[in-house]
């Protein structure tokens, strides 16, 4: 899944939701765009239950995208996220590498609330 925010200013972006929070099933990945201090993003997002985890949506290993397509994410069988490019593995919890090049590093937190059957930046 893949949406976007095309607001010009981060405080317009600020007050739009990232997501509805029904349009990400439990267990699933959804990539969006957000204004991050001052920089268009692309954001990595992840359900677990009622919770949502959001990470910059760059792996730590070479600086390229996560996705294998536009908002397509690859999930192990042991529910890993996988990086598309070297296939370095991230536990889903605090986005931890635990397998392959970048083992040890992590990625980006970016802080997200759920609030009003949303998604929004904290």
């Amino acid at each position: 899944m893949r949406t976007s925010l095309n607001n010009a200013q981060e405080g317009a972006a600020a007050a739009v939701p990232l997501l509805a929070l029904e349009r990400l099933p439990d267990g699933a990945f959804a990539e969006v765009e957000a204004v991050i201090d001052g920089d268009a993003e692309s954001l990595l997002l992840y359900r677990d239950g009622d919770h949502v985890r959001a990470w910059l949506n760059i792996c730590p290993h070479a600086g390229r995208r996560l996705d294998w397509a536009p908002g397509q994410f690859l999930k192990s069988k042991d529910g890993l996220l996988v990086c598309a490019a070297h296939g370095a593995s991230f536990e889903l919890r605090g986005g931890e590498c635990v397998a392959g090049p970048c083992r040890g590093e992590a990625l980006r937190a970016v802080e997200v609330t759920v609030r009003d059957g949303a998604v929004w930046l904290a």
